[in-house]
């Protein structure tokens, strides 16, 4: 398991609008090539009212490699259309960056 960010339920006690993405690891075309069976998950938290990744958690193996983009996701405060021009390549496990993105709409494709 690795995180970075706040929780779905702190964000809550924040005041903050938000939208969780959850997302099945073993639907990334990535993890079929990492290892047969492949089981794990994703969860993103997005602040709705201004476009940014707040957290995320990664559960699964060898997700520990995930938390990087998320943690200068987060930190940087990098806006979601702006993610949509860092998706990494296929198949690997990150792309379960795009799935989240693809989740939320490409209306966050536009910028702000």
């Amino acid at each position: 398991m690795a995180s970075v960010g706040l929780t779905a339920a702190q964000a809550q006690d924040d005041e903050r609008t938000t939208t969780v993405v959850d997302y099945d690891l073993a639907s990334v075309a990535g993890t079929s090539v990492h290892a047969e069976g492949y089981t794990g998950q994703a969860r993103f938290v997005v602040d709705t009212d201004r476009g940014v990744l707040l957290g995320a958690t990664f559960v699964g193996q060898d997700v520990a490699e995930l938390l990087q983009a998320a943690t200068v996701a987060i930190v940087g405060e990098v806006p979601l259309h702006r993610l949509w021009h860092a998706v990494p390549a296929y198949p690997t496990i990150s792309e379960v960056w795009l799935r989240m993105l693809e989740s939320l709409g490409r209306d966050t494709a536009l910028s702000a």
